[in-house]
């Protein structure tokens, strides 16, 4: 029974480092390799502050806890 309760708490645990928010230049980069996997040529990606960010439409991220979006571009048109 207390390998049972000992098992639940790290289960836990472990989900909450799993939903920790990640830094941009890590989100940036994730962001960037699927872009890239679809054959897009020209495009923009930048962190913002949230001020910054006016189209909601381009935003394909958030970071830093929140603080910071990761905007997107497309510069083919």
């Amino acid at each position: 029974m207390k390998r049972l309760a000992v098992t639940l708490i790290l289960c836990a645990l472990t989900t909450s480092v799993f939903a920790a928010p990640k830094p941009c230049e890590e989100l940036k980069a994730e962001i960037e390799a699927k872009i890239q996997a679809q054959n897009v040529s020209s495009y923009t990606l930048e962190i913002v502050s949230n001020d910054e960010a006016k189209d909601p439409n381009m935003v394909k991220g958030t970071c830093d806890n929140g603080t910071k979006k990761i905007i997107y571009q497309n510069n083919d048109r």
